[in-house]
């Protein structure tokens, strides 16, 4: 894995006639490195594959059978071809979007240990603070870019299939299929970044291991614990907190008018948990003695 090095760039003589060689401040190249790592990986690009498989299925299977009768997005799919990004993106939701997640941030550090790559890394040298940003950064982008995949599938699967009139709402109002891709992508956008905060909680898993499957195991069990918790009535007082409780809140973006209240919900708790797992990262990793 290539490491951000600051390229010298020879300027103007300095007071005492030695040309000056100052450092850029900013470089992209770590960043870069580590976005195509992430997307280069095959066990990635099969992930997001299986993801964009779920919205080919419901099309084909809605196609095949003639009928839209289901729950809210499934119900409404023979109406308006878009609705099969919806249902996809609440299909792969509580199970499959996690899992991937916790592929991806279990692997961020823990891998590089496993590999003995981690110590060399550091060498070269980078900061341990910049090094952790930038493995973060690999987590969100492809937590938004699962997303995202899976909503560009739907929206062209159903688009193909089905019509693409005027949509109705969950609320009951008839949008137009231009207004309705609106709200598909703040959806997409909105799942993206509550899939990040269980990015932070994986990659501060990571940071305590070097086993890398013990990573993603423990972060998909957390993902898990939260959504049984957030489904049982005797624990009701805790459900706003949990992490999971907030992800179906998207569906506020199909209503009309938006429910704001939610979503500003579910965005402070997941920031909370990113700061949360971040801090706890960040305090783990820095005073982490590296042997791997």
């Amino acid at each position: 894995m290539s490491v951000a090095e600051a390229v010298p760039a020879v300027g103007p003589a300095g007071a005492h006639g030695v040309p000056a060689t100052p450092r850029r401040l900013v470089s992209t190249r770590f960043l870069r490195s580590e976005l195509g790592m992430v997307f280069r990986r095959r066990r990635n690009q099969l992930a997001v594959g299986v993801l964009c498989l779920v919205p080919v299925l419901i099309g084909v299977a809605i196609k095949l059978s003639g009928s839209g009768d289901g729950p809210p997005f499934v119900s409404d799919i023979t109406e308006n071809g878009i609705f099969v990004a919806f249902a996809s993106l609440t299909a792969v939701l509580p199970l499959f979007l996690p899992l991937v997640v916790a592929v991806v941030s279990g692997d961020a550090v823990s891998g590089e240990a496993q590999l003995g790559t981690l110590r060399y890394l550091l060498a070269v040298p980078v900061d341990r603070t910049r090094m952790l940003a930038v493995k973060y950064a690999g987590i969100v982008a492809f937590c938004f870019a699962g997303a995202l995949a899976v909503a560009a599938t739907g929206a062209i699967i159903g688009l193909a299939m089905f019509p693409s009139s005027t949509a109705t709402l969950l609320s009951g109002d008839e949008v137009s299929t231009l207004n309705t891709t609106g709200r598909l992508l703040l959806v997409a956008l909105y799942i993206g970044m509550c899939m990040a905060g269980l990015g932070a909680i994986g990659l501060f898993i990571s940071t305590l291991t070097e086993v890398p499957v013990a990573a993603m195991t423990a972060t998909a069990t957390a993902a898990v614990v939260s959504e049984v918790l957030d489904n049982l009535p005797q624990t009701e007082v805790l459900h706003p907190y949990l992490f999971s409780d907030v992800w179906l809140d998207f569906g506020s973006l199909v209503r009309s008018p938006i429910d704001w209240q939610a979503l500003n919900h579910g965005m402070v708790v997941t920031g909370v948990y990113v700061l949360l797992f971040l801090s706890m990262a960040w305090a783990r990793f820095t005073g982490k003695d590296i042997s791997g």
